[in-house]
């Protein structure tokens, strides 16, 4: 299966950080936000990966790239452990890229993939969220498809007062967090939403997808919105991920998350932990 990474986006709400910078390399501890994601899919059994950018993202292209100067400097230097996860990034996936020429919205940009995925199963995976679990999510969402047959949807419980921010869907449970979907709208308000079960930025699709795409009008914000072109599948089912999904979209979710991953890595958690409380206690 072959993964597509949408990373076009202009990340207005980081800036001025991603004036210059995507805002899918922005660090989230020590590794930048988009090589989680395809660590993820390389940990799902995917090694084929298109990631549709935009204008100043060539950063991008540079991170997973080979760099000699670089790897020659470590080298001459005897940091064999920092040129082992330097060469390990540009080792970690057969990795293509392809320009979304104008901000159309989500939509449009999986469409830039059509004919890189020619007529697979894909997984699309969001640049900028992170997930983490006992499962890798992408791979929950390929065991769903290759048992049902269909597009698959990663969910996650969202507090009512928030439903706002996110597509939401409407559906039975088949089987334990497992979901046939019926409906679903993109960003509706509180009163109006079907249900608190949020669509997470991980997705297994059907080829067709791409047809569906194609027949879709401009919704929300003007931009064509996946979201309506997956209410058009024949069937679609979502799955409520077992783990946490990271929304790096805003500065204060980015800054949280960096905290917990950084409390994960023994080298800087201790050190962090008396940082806090020294800051906590002059609050």
């Amino acid at each position: 299966m072959k993964a597509v990474i949408p990373a076009a986006g202009f990340g207005t709400r980081f800036l001025p950080a991603t004036k210059a910078q995507p805002k899918e390399m922005l660090p989230v501890f020590d590794k930048p936000t988009i090589q989680y994601v395809i660590e993820e899919a390389v940990a799902s059994g995917i090694d084929d990966i298109l990631i549709v950018t935009g204008r100043n993202k060539r950063s991008i292209e540079d991170h997973f790239d080979k760099s000699f100067e670089l790897e020659q400097t470590l080298q001459s230097a005897g940091k064999d452990d920092r040129l082992k996860q330097v060469r390990a990034i540009t080792d970690l996936a057969d990795i293509c890229y392809v320009r979304q020429k104008e901000q159309k919205g989500l939509g449009d940009a999986i469409y830039c993939a059509k004919k890189h995925v020619g007529d697979e199963a894909f997984a699309v995976m969001l640049g900028d969220s992170i997930t983490k679990g006992p499962t890798p999510c992408t791979k929950q969402l390929i065991d769903v498809y290759e048992k049902y047959g269909a597009s698959a949807i990663s969910l996650e419980e969202v507090p009512q007062e928030k439903v706002e921010r996110y597509g939401i869907i409407k559906g039975r449970e088949v089987e334990k967090n497992i979901y046939k979907i019926d409906q679903l709208v993109e960003k509706p308000l509180m009163h109006q939403a079907p249900s608190n079960l949020a669509i997470m930025g991980r997705y297994v699709l059907t080829s067709d997808i791409f047809d569906k795409i194609d027949e879709t009008e401009p919704g929300v914000g003007g931009e064509i919105q996946l979201t309506d072109a997956l209410q058009k599948l024949d069937a679609i089912y979502g799955v409520t991920f077992e783990g946490k999904t990271y929304d790096i979209g805003n500065r204060l979710e980015w800054l949280k998350t960096s905290i917990e991953f950084a409390m994960d890595n023994p080298e800087s958690k201790n050190d962090l932990i008396g940082y806090m409380k020294e800051i906590i206690s002059g609050v």
